[in-house]
């Protein structure tokens, strides 16, 4: 994996870990709820190839602080100061499911800061059907602050209407992409989603919520294609 670096941003330190040159065009990452900068390592080396990738460990994660305050816009907020602490901006900004769903309210809040936008399996912005529950913390030594995850099922729950409201506002072109089926996040959703992003397009990978994970051959083969210009 790339370099571990860190920067302060606000009142968090956050780590992060970079790849290509650092004259290429930038791409900021930003993984789910329980991981960290690293559950990219199955796609970064493609990336970088044409790109300055960045990957982070947002807060509560990995090396970053756990500051015990967390939410979608929190995780935003910090991605927000990240990119303008480095002056890395304007950026490609990638997300995966929390991460996906903090990106697209950066996209919408700061739409200066976005080039293009690639979302994997967002959580929507829409209630949760039926209501999450929170479960007990998993045994041995925490992987991430488990606040964060008792903050993600709260906001999933009762998600703030102004993110819905805001999806208009991103002037970034988007690619959504689906997992299919056998993705706990319901598809009708993601294509509304998809349909609400004025420059928006909607690509499926049958894989479940872990696209890139899961096919990373095909996830790259979108993610490229659109980086290129192409749909």
């Amino acid at each position: 994996m790339g370099d571990l670096r860190k920067v302060q941003v606000g009142d968090v330190r956050l780590a992060y870990r970079g790849w290509g040159a650092v004259d290429a065009p930038p791409v900021v990452l930003l993984h789910c709820l329980g991981e960290d900068g690293e559950d990219w390592r199955g796609v970064v080396g493609r990336l970088a190839t044409t790109h300055r990738v960045l990957a982070l460990d947002q807060r509560g994660h990995g090396r970053s602080d756990w500051p015990g305050e967390y939410g979608f816009e929190h995780w935003r907020d910090d991605a927000i100061g990240f990119v303008e602490t480095l002056g890395l901006g304007p950026v490609t900004l990638v997300g995966h499911s929390a991460g996906a769903t903090a990106a697209l309210l950066l996209a919408a809040h700061r739409p200066d800061l976005v080039t293009r936008l690639i979302v994997e399996e967002p959580a929507p912005p829409v209630p949760a059907d039926p209501p999450q529950e929170v479960p007990e913390p998993p045994p041995g030594p925490p992987t991430f602050d488990w606040q964060a995850k008792i903050a993600v099922v709260a906001e999933r729950n009762a998600p703030a209407p102004h993110w819905r409201d805001g999806l208009p506002a991103i002037t970034a072109p988007t690619l959504v992409i689906a997992g299919g089926p056998t993705s706990h996040i319901p598809q009708h959703h993601l294509a509304e989603l998809a349909g609400t992003i004025p420059d928006a397009h909607l690509v499926t990978i049958d894989a479940g919520h872990l696209v890139h994970e899961e096919r990373p051959a095909a996830y790259l083969a979108a993610v490229t294609s659109f980086l290129a210009g192409g749909r």
